[in-house]
């Protein structure tokens, strides 16, 4: 069974129509690339599926119960986890304080409850291990590299033990050492079982991690295939409309 299923999904803001008739699935353990020119509908689709607003039409099914989301917390009770391109992270706090940044353990006696900052650290420091990265959970994240920028923002979808982890752009703007990092910490999501679904710009990086990939078009999807069956010059021709899906 699909761990996300969308059906039909249209979005109009006003007299724009920003998503018409999308369909979509994910299986557990699949990543797909969502691809498509600024403007394709592949950041308000995402949206959607996060809970930042709701369709104006279709169905949303997270292993085939149909869902209804009205604000993000309501996805991610369903398993649904982002990660945004700008990462939310505050740079004056160490790792394991952005990991639990609004889910903080605390401990305490009756109404008297204090932050359990060494159950934090040795939380974040297992999740950082289970995705064989280097972050370290004390170390401040504004003198971290991008690549372990984005771990952290990854760890901390992992909290929650989510299905479905969305990823919006997560290797622009980094060096290519680091893009190989994250590319590595997305194969470990895929590998725990959690589908992701990886907004990108970057052919190559699509082709190295994904499974399938979907590409959109003036709001519409135009083409949904498996990477071993598509070649980065016939996706970048039903990028552009140079070819027209079937």
């Amino acid at each position: 069974m699909p761990v996300l299923e969308l059906q039909g999904i249209t979005k109009h803001f006003g007299a724009i129509h920003a998503l018409t008739g999308v369909d979509m699935s994910l299986e557990p353990g699949e990543a797909l690339g969502l691809m498509g020119d600024n403007g394709a509908g592949k950041s308000t689709l995402v949206k959607i599926i996060a809970g930042n607003f709701p369709p104006s039409g279709g169905e949303i099914r997270i292993e085939g119960q149909p869902v209804h989301f009205s604000k993000p917390i309501e996805a991610r009770q369903k398993g649904v986890e982002i990660v945004y391109q700008d990462l939310a992270l505050c740079n004056n706090l160490t790792a394991a304080a952005n990991v639990f940044l609004g889910r903080e353990i605390k401990s305490g006696i009756g109404p008297i409850r204090w932050l359990n900052h060494a159950a934090m650290v040795k939380r974040a420091g297992r999740l950082f291990s289970e995705l064989k990265s280097e972050t370290r959970p004390r170390h401040l994240v504004r003198l971290m590299s991008g690549g372990q920028r984005q771990a952290v923002a990854i760890a901390r979808t992992r909290l929650s033990n989510p299905k479905i982890v969305l990823m919006d752009e997560p290797t622009a703007a980094i060096s290519v050492r680091q893009v190989a990092e994250v590319l590595d910490l997305i194969r470990r999501l895929r590998d725990h079982g959690i589908g992701v679904v990886l907004i990108s710009h970057r052919m190559p990086d699509v082709f190295a991690v994904c499974d399938r990939v979907m590409v959109m078009r003036r709001g519409r999807k135009v083409a949904d295939k498996m990477i071993k069956d598509s070649s980065p010059e016939e996706v970048t021709g039903l990028i552009t409309g140079a070819i027209h899906g079937g």
